[in-house]
């Protein structure tokens, strides 16, 4: 397939004569065994040699059998697995000196001089004191004549870098730890279990979640469920928390909710130190509903296969005067972090990377939990455009609790533009979007009409029902229908109000903005079913499968969900393929399965090619792959719009939502003159994204420019990066683009401020 023209070939980045090794340590996480994969595919695919370290540091320092050389069939369906394949324990045998002694001696024998450690913040510091000693080790057992001279000048140095692996979100300097994300998918499975409990009895449900020191799931879980009361270690409750609670929990009830949820983290105190558990808080809610049954739950809960490769990159580069360095992920970039660094900002208890994310998040959640009066300042508008896409809910509860806060009334509008021109529009309120959160499609009923054919209507239902700004959630269809009323302005004065757009599709194809609302449930449950597939054939031996997926001209589903899902092969639309690219791809994967590989995987984008369909992939693949490997199809289909959003989407579309309203507010208050509001300049109709590590209000007008609107998609897709890693950790011998590669960086405790730069507003807000 085609590559771009400024990739850098690995020969310049050999990893020949080199050995690294690869251990979990600590507490196991679901994505560590893609982490793993990740780099010993990718150490392999430099030229190194890659072992494992089975049981973590105890392997290390017991040697022998416990450091094994891996091959590349040997991390093969490893993806889907959880925990961690190659074993992780806590060792007090490395804590001291004799241990690490051990541990050096055995790795000198295999002539490892890197390593790659998945942990928490005590696995990383024992790697970096382990790091620092390494040429004090070496000289005793130079001494104790267990090694020579020569081993000791050849083995001199010892890198290491670091992946966190934590589902409590624990670490600094980086968005998400390895696991997080699976512990939230945990936590929304057990809350959204529970609902149906609360159709047929009123019920109090205490949820106690891990987080000894850091409330990071227990905050996110809250907001992604719309839970009525969280308790937190780094927020602890004033004095009398214990009657405010009840008096919330009982004015949720009194407004026809037959269910409240209270989350409580592991480690919450209150302003005393006092530990407050879940006993405590069943106990406070029993007093409140003295004839109510109060139940307690406790809840043990593609980013790690990047980071894999990353730590790989890393590793390859450092020197011999080299710090420690920890891979992380902020926003959609790469990064490296100095490990002490981010473990001494831990256990100062600061954690300035994320603490303005958490501080975002908390402020979303008092937003979205607590009532406020009611006024009605101005009249705000929210619609669905475009086909449903999982979170949109989530945005419009977040939207109408937002703007009922800001002072606004809020009106809901049902099936679109469409709806808009026949009035289908009402009164929205703060109670009427309660359990909103968990819902998937579109409540408020979604269409892709475009309003041109349809704007005199609308400006008369403007009119009527005094619109003063608009937010429209939605895909593709919302960012033109946003240019639509954008040229009709000078027609109709009905439309000089505030808009702005919140991009909401499973195909991620909105210019201005790398996500949208409902791409993740949409990868969610394209991986799951891909998982579901291969294990399906467990029992059957060289078998290859064909999936199309959705997404029209974009490639973002097939592309990240191919790499999540350790896809062989994904055709897409924007690398061009042609008959000769598909026969490499077949003997290529002939050529696999001539050894140990059981099962291969291709996924197709729907409108990848219209000659190319799946049905001829299937059938090239079948012809060609005869006495090797027998093959099936697979049309995912609507499925993959998911049924309740995943936490991601949850989170990301209250969040995202929130911020859209809080900008109508300044906007309103900045166009409001003589008793109108009248907002006509380029800045007042903007599209909400997420670049980078950044939330971006961009006026419309300027995506023009940026946009292939023929085939629906953007300019400029900062995902097709991505895609050689898949062909890499397929074993093609491909080209990687190393400038894209995490950049060393310094934890920077100050705190993130809005900007204004090339006619973007930007506000730095962390998604999760």
């Amino acid at each position: 397939m085609a590559q771009t023209d400024n990739k850098k070939f690995f020969e310049n980045l050999t990893g020949a004569g080199k050995a690294i090794a690869v251990l979990t340590s600590g507490g196991d996480a679901q994505g560590m065994n893609a982490a793993v994969r990740a780099v010993v595919r990718m150490g392999i695919y430099v030229g190194a040699k890659v072992y494992f370290v089975h049981e973590g540091y105890q392997g290390m320092v017991d040697g022998g059998d416990n450091i094994k050389e891996a091959t590349w069939e040997s991390v093969s369906s490893m993806l889907q697995m959880g925990g961690t394949v190659i074993g992780s324990a806590r060792c007090k045998d490395f804590r001291t000196h004799e241990g690490r002694l051990k541990a050096a001696h055995n790795l000198v024998q295999k002539g490892i001089t890197n390593l790659c450690v998945v942990g928490g913040d005590g696995s990383l510091t024992g790697a970096n004191l382990f790091r620092e000693e390494w040429s004090g080790l070496l000289a005793e057992l130079v001494q104790q004549g267990l090694i020579d001279e020569e081993a000791a000048q050849k083995y001199s140095a010892l890198h290491i870098v670091g992946m966190v692996g934590s589902i409590d979100n624990d670490f600094c300097g980086t968005d998400m730890t390895i696991g997080t994300d699976s512990a939230l998918h945990r936590i929304i499975e057990v809350v959204d279990a529970i609902m149906t409990t609360a159709q047929s009895h009123q019920r109090t449900f205490v949820l106690e979640v891990m987080g000894r020191h850091c409330g990071y799931l227990a905050l996110v879980s809250a907001l992604a469920c719309g839970a009525d009361w969280v308790l937190i270690p780094e927020m602890p409750p004033e004095d009398g928390w214990e009657e405010k609670m009840c008096q919330k929990l009982s004015a949720t009830r009194s407004r026809g909710s037959r269910l409240n949820i209270i989350i409580v983290a592991e480690g919450a105190i209150d302003r005393h130190g006092k530990a407050i558990t879940s006993s405590i808080v069943k106990d406070v809610s029993t007093e409140c509903f003295q004839r109510e049954r109060i139940t307690v739950l406790f809840c043990v809960c593609c980013q790690a296969s990047r980071m894999g490769v990353e730590a790989v990159l890393a590793l390859l580069e450092t020197t011999a005067n080299t710090a420690a360095y920890v891979v992380s992920l902020c926003g959609n970039q790469s990064v490296r972090l100095p490990l002490m660094e981010c473990v001494q900002m831990v256990r100062l208890g600061q954690m300035p990377r994320r603490v303005y994310s958490f501080e975002n998040n908390l402020k979303t959640y008092k937003l979205l939990a607590h009532r406020k009066p009611e006024s009605d300042d101005f009249n705000v508008a929210v619609l669905n455009v475009g086909a449903p896409a999982a979170g949109m809910n989530a945005a419009v509860r977040s939207a109408v609790r937002v703007g009922i806060s800001e002072g606004h009334k809020m009106f809901a509008v049902s099936d679109g533009f469409e709806g808009f021109s026949k009035g289908q529009i009402r009164e929205i309120k703060w109670a009427d979007v309660g359990g909103w959160t968990g819902q998937g499609g579109s409540l408020l009923g979604t269409k892709r009409t475009l309003p041109a054919k349809h704007i005199d209507k609308i400006a008369e239902q403007m009119r009527k029902y005094n619109i003063n700004a608009l937010l429209v959630i939605g895909g593709f269809e919302a960012l033109l229908g946003i240019m639509e009323l954008l040229a009709a302005r000078g027609t109709y004065d009905e439309l000089c109000v505030p808009m702005v757009m919140v991009p909401a599709t499973v195909s991620n194809n909105v210019p201005g903005s790398d996500l949208s609302i409902g791409a993740d449930t949409a990868l969610n449950a394209i991986t799951d079913t891909c998982d579901r597939i291969k294990q399906s054939a467990s029992g059957t031996k060289h078998r290859v499968f064909i999936i199309e997926t959705m997404g029209g001209y974009c490639g973002y589903l097939a592309s990240v969900g191919g790499l999540a899902a350790g896809a062989d092969a994904a055709y897409i639309f924007e690398e061009p393929f042609d008959i000769r690219d598909l026969q490499s791809n077949v003997e290529h994967l002939t050529e696999k399965m001539k050894t140990s590989i059981q099962r291969g995987l291709v996924l197709r984008n729907e409108n990848s090619n219209e000659n190319y369909t799946t049905d001829f992939i299937y059938q090239l693949y079948s012809e060609e792959g005869k006495g090797v490997f027998d093959c099936r199809k697979n049309v995912l289909g609507h499925m993959q719009q998911g049924g309740a959003p995943s936490p991601f989407d949850r989170n990301f579309g209250t969040k995202i939502a929130a911020k859209a309203m809080q900008w109508i507010t300044k906007k309103l208050n900045e166009s409001y003159r003589k008793g109108r509001v009248f907002a006509n300049t380029e800045d007042s109709a903007c599209l909400l994204g997420m670049r980078w590590r950044a939330m971006v209000f961009q006026p419309v007008v300027q995506l023009k420019d940026k946009t292939d609107f023929v085939h629906r998609i953007p300019n400029e897709q900062w995902w097709l990066k991505l895609r050689p890693l898949m062909k890499i950790l397929a074993k093609y011998k491909t080209s990687y683009d190393v400038s894209d590669s995490g950049q060393l960086e310094h934890i920077c405790t100050s705190q993130p401020t809005s900007s204004k730069q090339s006619g973007y507003f930007t506000y730095i807000l962390g998604i999760q």
